[in-house]
């Protein structure tokens, strides 16, 4: 799945994107989790600013 989705961001309408992936600790058991999102460029800082 990571090759398709490293293939579809390499296209030319996919440039304007880029995947984040944070840490999110559960509040069940303590432990962490990994979230990937694809967003665009310009709204990466907001996105990891946010909780």
């Amino acid at each position: 799945m990571a090759k398709k989705v490293v293939a579809t961001l390499r296209t030319s309408s996919g440039k304007d994107f880029a995947k984040v992936i944070r840490m999110v600790r559960s509040e069940k058991t303590g432990a962490y989790t990994f979230k990937e999102t694809i967003v665009p460029n310009d709204s990466v800082k907001d996105f990891l600013a946010k909780k």
